[in-house]
């Protein structure tokens, strides 16, 4: 979409994972409206459970409070937070000013880590929660392309090299089997999220010890109530004034996982699409080059790469935040967080909707892919050939020295003079190969060389892959346009 210019947004920088990619979904889940009405929220789970446990807090304060979870006056939130550096505390006045009769109870017994903390981590939870059907759309989608193409052969590569013959949806599932990992690894971080819940300044739950005076047992309903009220099942038991920072490191390190995965099914697409094999989906009024005017470049998977490049190396900040988090907490982590949290899910966020629109526009090219079969099936076809000559009374030995001398002919003509592969011609000139003449054509079948692949895509399929979409069948049919 052409991007809406305000007058001040051309003189600052904004990041392009918000202004050119994002979903709006992704990009909300981050918001400051996101994270402050969180942060309201919190202090109304705050207040009904100290109510509920018998601390002096009213109906009519709660009430008030639930009426203003909403309108939060940013203006004067920045006003404060610029006279008393605290952004926390700024928000606790903010929400004070409109909340009069609630203001002393708001933030009761808390400290700062209580919204910021538990905030985050309802982030990262809507965070997963955003990504998990999109990962999904897209295994679907290549789950219906590896079907489609089980039996189409293809040159295998290894080493970028020809190699034995697989097929097109065979190496489909090689995609489709790290998608799926990066799947239950998602699913795995999400589950195992917990919330922070109600600690205190160095995680002991000391102030709120003082306001039950001394009753531990309402200390843990208080802490196991808030949790509940944030759609948690379980708090972790032991914090600092932060959750353990390794947190971090295990929901981004899935993501930088399932980055790397991405890279590399987009670059062999891209390997594929320079072959002329298989392209990606482009647009009738697209432009590939503004010089060359036929070229069909690769774009999307070269974003994807792009991207998924920055994905990886995010990993490096949570991994070295939690080695510096000293004792109970120190605050070389914010400034850090705030970048690297939120650009880990908005990048994910980001090669997920491209590559399922890439999935769903795939383009096979069977005639190439077929003449690239032709040019390197008669060499890997020589094993057939021996052993069909063996059978009709031959000997291994002289045949394969007949095969061998006919080979490097062959070559010679492919690599020395550009010419196209002859060794067919050479096999069917030379009398030594009548026996088997009428059976070339079977022997050099493509569809003999592809082992059990077609059956191996019918199993995986079914026994790996169409159960873990089980759960987002409802979310799975949303198609995906690629605005920019």
């Amino acid at each position: 979409s052409a991007a809406v210019w305000h007058h001040s947004s051309i003189h600052k920088y904004r990041s392009p994972l918000v202004s050119r990619y994002a979903s709006k979904e992704m990009a909300y889940n981050f918001s400051d409206r996101k994270k402050f009405t969180t942060w309201r929220k919190l202090w109304i789970y705050l207040a009904k459970a100290e109510k509920a446990l018998g601390l002096l807090v009213t109906d009519a304060q709660v009430t008030e409070m639930e009426s203003h979870a909403e309108d939060i006056d940013f203006a004067m939130a920045a006003e404060e937070e610029s006279k008393l550096r605290h952004d926390v505390m700024a928000h606790v006045h903010t929400f004070a000013h409109c909340c009069p009769t609630a203001a002393p109870i708001i933030h009761l017994g808390a400290t700062s880590c209580y919204v910021g903390d538990n905030t985050d981590l309802i982030l990262l939870r809507d965070g997963f929660d955003i990504l998990l059907p999109k990962l999904a759309r897209v295994i679907d989608r290549l789950s219906n392309f590896a079907e489609k193409y089980a039996g189409l052969p293809t040159l295998g590569f290894t080493h970028y090299q020809p190699a034995q013959l697989t097929t097109v949806g065979k190496r489909a599932c090689l995609w489709l089997q790290d998608l799926a990992m990066d799947m239950r690894n998602l699913q795995r971080a999400r589950e195992d999220l917990r919330f922070r819940g109600v600690k205190g300044t160095t995680g002991t739950q000391a102030s709120f010890l003082q306001l039950f005076q001394g009753d531990h047992d309402k200390v843990e309903d208080l802490d196991r109530m808030v949790t509940e009220m944030a759609g948690f099942k379980k708090a972790y038991m032991v914090t600092g004034q932060t959750y353990s920072r390794k947190v971090d490191i295990d929901s981004l390190s899935h993501l930088a996982s399932m980055g790397a995965t991405i890279h590399k099914i987009c670059t062999d697409i891209r390997l594929l699409a320079n072959l002329k094999e298989i392209e990606e989906p482009f647009e009738k009024e697209q432009i590939g080059s503004s010089a060359m005017a036929y070229k069909r470049n690769p774009m999307r998977c070269e974003r994807c790469c792009s991207l998924a490049r920055h994905l990886i190396a995010l990993l490096a900040d949570p991994l070295q935040t939690a080695s510096v988090q000293w004792l109970e907490r120190t605050l070389d982590d914010s400034a850090n967080r705030r970048i690297s949290l939120p650009e880990s899910f908005l990048t994910a966020d980001i090669i997920l909707s491209t590559l399922q629109n890439i999935t769903e526009g795939l383009v096979v090219y069977p005639k190439v892919i077929e003449r690239h079969i032709r040019h390197e099936l008669p060499f890997m076809a020589t094993e057939n050939i021996i052993m069909a000559m063996v059978k009709a009374g031959g000997n291994r030995q002289d045949c394969h020295e007949k095969i061998r001398v006919l080979s490097q002919q062959a070559a010679n003509v492919v690599k020395q003079e550009g010419g196209d592969n002859d060794l067919l011609a050479r096999v069917q000139a030379d009398p030594y190969f009548a026996p088997i003449l009428g059976h070339l054509d079977n022997i050099l079948d493509p569809k003999t060389f592809i082992g059990r692949a077609p059956q191996q895509v019918a199993r995986f399929l079914s026994e790996e892959v169409r159960p873990l979409l089980e759960p987002y069948k409802a979310e799975i049919d949303v198609k995906f346009e690629l605005e920019l």
